[in-house]
């Protein structure tokens, strides 16, 4: 990341912002008029909804580099984010949770599950960086070239 370009950071502090707002605003961990959520927001919710948003920015990053990314990293970064989302969430604004379980049930066996999705979530963002850079060191450019 040291030889990134102003390009990739500002591609990945873009890609930092509308994660942050695609995880921030459904979740009501921005507060918006369009919703309320049932419950509050949990202290760990910011700092993983950041990380979230900052790991994905990074990612995003990579792929303004000219090399093409590994198989799977995609389906890595999108399964990462939802995760992430499902994790910070308000557990019984959740419809797909409160169908399969209830309220009662979202709130006795889904919201104790949250913080392992969140660190599922992380490991999975962060092992899907972690991939992508070493992709781009194995596969540097010369220099002069794709910049």
């Amino acid at each position: 990341m040291r030889t990134w370009t102003t390009r990739q950071w500002l591609v990945g502090l873009g890609g930092a912002i509308v994660t942050a707002l695609f995880v921030g605003v459904p979740t009501s961990i921005i507060s918006t008029p369009f919703f309320t959520r049932m419950t509050p927001v949990l202290w760990w919710n910011y700092p993983v909804w950041i990380v979230t948003a900052a790991l994905t920015g990074l990612i995003v990053a990579t792929y303004v580099a000219p090399v093409q990314p590994p198989p799977g990293q995609q389906k890595k970064t999108l399964i990462g984010g939802a995760l992430s989302a499902f994790a910070v969430g308000c557990p019984i604004c959740n419809k797909l949770v409160v169908m399969a379980l209830g309220a009662s049930g979202a709130l006795t066996y889904f919201a104790p599950l949250q913080p392992v999705l969140a660190v599922g979530s992380l490991l999975l963002l962060a092992e899907a960086l972690r991939r992508r850079l070493r992709a781009l060191r194995s596969c540097a450019v010369p220099a002069g070239r794709g910049a």
